[in-house]
């Protein structure tokens, strides 16, 4: 029989050489494991002796204490009747009294972030909304879809407006995707698999974050076997780790069809919201010439392990040994990596253009800007690659004009995990209901009945051609297509 402890009991244990924590109603002593917390000791210590289930449930996928801690580490139970009372913040409170608007009354991606951040925590919502510095690249990566122009044609039946199309040969209900977005059950108790559910409905696919707050098992459940989703790989200092996850997601290849490796945060940007949301005020500032305590936000504390060495010559083929699901490169910013990410195939299939949602660099170029410098530099790779967006989307007419310009598909995160935070799965099914109607309506002004039928000619760039990369090409054409690099 586990022994029982009072609250009184395990409060005693809250420093670094004998550090105790209750979770699930379980005590647990984790003094051995706390330099080896991926989000380092600190967090861990503003809870030693207390209750941290509230805290580390929404960040933490089911099976993490088993995979960390050893048997020996859980002590017992803990006697509930002797825990303090949990205390309401004002914050709280206004949330349960202040009742949500039915779902259809939200019209747009905007109104949903509106009522999302009503609803989540300030630490929720200060990892999600944050960007790297001045957040110019976060709010660049949507003003540059409103300097684009529409053009429509007239006198063209409308009637019919087909938006299915294929990603990676598989066929999708709309041109639309769920881009890696982590920590989902920050937001919301249904989380990833909620987001999974939603994208269900409208046969989306769905890309799953490495750092997702379930387990790949989880977010799949009940999925048909024609929903498309694809893993999120972020490649660890410890190989092994990640060679074990690619072994548990080519056992589900009937649910994950390809491998998304993201490539433009090999280190973790500076997010001045997410840090500032996880700062301990009741410290005191280092005297001059002290190193300052490493804190972060939750971006970073996610970053921890994340290996920085990835190169074109021994990363791919370290994952091609270990997986033989197609490869899906993300966050390639310039017509020369698009270029050089051809070279790859047929093994690597895709690219998205991306700059991680303003959330890595500041100032790097929105994909649409990569788009353009790729149809002016190297256009034969679009016959080679499917190249994919993402990062400000908040119109059908901006998917419009992202596929006008050769994209196959767009990703949207921020607005999937806000509609998870305005109404659970509710939630992102009414963002994904808006982008389709929004897409439909703009096709049919346009003149259009279909995906394939979006040209070039429906759009006018000047503006925005401007203002992209216009030096020397840079490229070796020499053999180009002649043998993969894998």
């Amino acid at each position: 029989m586990s022994k029982i402890f009072d609250a009184s009991e395990v409060a005693k244990h809250n420093t670094k050489d004998s550090c105790w924590v209750v979770l699930y109603d379980k005590v647990y002593d984790v003094t051995n494991f706390l330099p080896e917390h991926p989000g380092g000791q600190r967090i861990i210590l503003k809870l030693a002796g207390k209750d941290a289930t509230k805290e580390y449930d929404p960040v933490h996928p089911p099976g993490t204490l088993e995979e960390h801690l050893r048997p020996e580490d859980c002590l017992g139970t803990i006697n509930k009747e002797s825990l303090p009372k949990p205390e309401v913040t004002a914050e709280e409170v206004g949330k349960e009294s202040d009742q949500p608007p039915p779902l259809g009354s939200l019209m747009n991606l905007d109104e949903i972030e509106i009522e999302a951040t009503k609803r989540i925590s300030k630490k929720a919502w200060a990892y999600y909304f944050s960007a790297s510095d001045d957040l110019r690249s976060k709010s660049f990566n949507n003003l540059v879809y409103q300097q684009i122009l529409l053009r429509p044609r007239v006198f063209v039946d409308c009637t019919a407006c087909d938006l299915s199309t294929t990603f990676l040969g598989h066929k999708v209900g709309i041109p639309i995707f769920v881009a890696p977005a982590a920590m989902a059950r920050l937001a919301h108790p249904d989380g990833e698999h909620g987001i999974a559910k939603a994208c269900a409905r409208f046969n989306a696919m769905q890309m799953v974050s490495n750092n997702a707050s379930m387990t790949p098992e989880q977010i799949v459940q009940g999925a048909s076997p024609d929903q498309v989703f694809g893993w999120q790989l972020y490649v660890q200092n410890h190989r092994e780790k990640s060679e074990a996850m690619l072994r548990r997601i080519n056992a589900m290849r009937d649910h994950y069809k390809f491998i998304t490796l993201t490539l433009d945060a090999p280190v973790p940007g500076k997010r001045e919201l997410d840090e500032k949301s996880n700062f301990d005020f009741s410290d005191t500032s280092p005297a001059s010439g002290e190193a300052t305590p490493a804190k972060g936000g939750v971006g970073q504390q996610l970053f921890f392990g994340t290996a920085a060495d990835l190169t074109w010559k021994v990363t791919l083929p370290w994952l091609a040994a270990h997986t033989d699901l197609p490869i899906v490169l993300k966050g390639v910013q310039t017509h020369e990596d698009v270029f050089m990410a051809a070279q790859f195939a047929p093994q690597v299939k895709a690219v998205i253009l991306s700059n991680h949602g303003g959330r890595a660099l500041d100032t790097a170029p929105p994909a649409i800007h990569t788009l353009l410098e790729v149809r002016k530099y190297c256009p034969e790779v679009l016959s080679r690659l499917e190249i994919y967006v993402d990062g400000g989307i908040k119109r059908g007419t901006d998917v419009v004009k992202a596929l006008c310009l050769g994209a196959r598909g767009v990703g949207i995160g921020r607005a999937a995990l806000f509609g998870l935070g305005a109404g659970g799965q509710a939630g992102v099914e009414r963002v994904l209901e808006i982008l389709e109607a929004e897409t439909a309506t703009c096709m049919r002004l346009l003149g259009v009945k279909n995906i394939s039928e979006l040209n070039t000619r429906f759009i006018n760039t000047r503006s925005v051609e401007r203002d992209i990369f216009d030096g020397d090409a840079g490229l070796d054409r020499r053999g180009l297509w002649s043998r993969s690099k894998l």
